[in-house]
C-alpha cells in the first residue's frame, strides 16, 4: 500500500468495472478524467484529518484498488473501513484482505481506534467473506434500505473492536 497519486486515481477511475454479481451501492458510469481529478482533490482535502486513503498495488507497482479508514472520529475512537478494487479480475485474490488487515492494524495500533465498522449489501457475498476473514462481526441489518438495480436490498452492518483484533 502507498499514497495514491493523481495518475493512480485516474487509472482506478477509468479501470473500474461494476460487478453485477457482487454489487456495491455506488454505480458510477460515464467516468472521466475530470471526475478522477475531483476524486483525487477530495482525497487530498480529507487525508489525515477525516480519512486515511491508500492505494493497493501489485508487486509490479500497478495500482489495483484503494482502501480507506473513513469518517475518523477521534473523540469516540471509531471509524469505518472501505475498499475498492477496480477490475473484477483482481477481486478475490487476497489483495483486499491484506489491505483491510493492514488498515485495521494502523487504525487500532497507531490511530488509537477502539471500533472500526464496515457496511455492505446483502447480495455482495465477496465483501461479506472478506469482512468475516478479517474478524468483523455482523451487528445488524438495515432491511430494504438500498434501492439498486430495480430491487430493494438490505445493508449489512459489521464491526470489529480493538480487543477482538488484538486476539487474532
Amino acid at each position: 500500500m502507498a499514497t495514491l497519486s493523481r495518475e493512480d486515481c485516474k487509472v482506478l477511475w477509468n479501470d473500474f468495472e461494476y460487478d453485477f454479481d457482487n454489487p456495491t451501492e455506488a454505480f458510477n458510469i460515464g467516468h472521466s478524467d475530470e471526475k478522477a481529478d475531483e476524486w483525487f482533490d477530495e482525497i487530498q482535502k480529507l487525508q489525515g484529518n477525516r480519512h486515511v486513503r491508500l492505494g493497493i498495488f501489485k508487486n509490479d507497482g500497478s495500482v489495483v484498488g484503494d482502501v480507506a479508514l473513513q469518517d475518523i472520529d477521534r473523540v469516540n475512537r471509531k471509524c469505518s473501513v472501505g475498499i475498492g478494487m477496480a477490475k473484477i479480475e483482481n477481486r478475490s485474490k487476497g489483495y483486499g484482505t491484506q489491505a483491510v488487515m493492514l488498515m485495521l492494524k494502523y487504525g487500532f495500533m497507531y490511530l488509537g481506534m477502539e471500533r472500526i465498522t464496515a457496511n455492505t449489501l446483502d447480495i455482495n457475498i465477496g465483501a461479506q467473506k472478506l469482512l468475516n476473514k478479517c474478524g468483523f462481526l455482523l451487528e445488524g441489518r438495515e432491511r430494504k434500505s438500498v434501492y439498486l438495480n430495480a430491487e430493494m436490498h438490505d445493508r449489512l452492518n459489521y464491526a470489529i473492536l480493538r480487543e477482538e483484533f488484538l486476539k487474532m
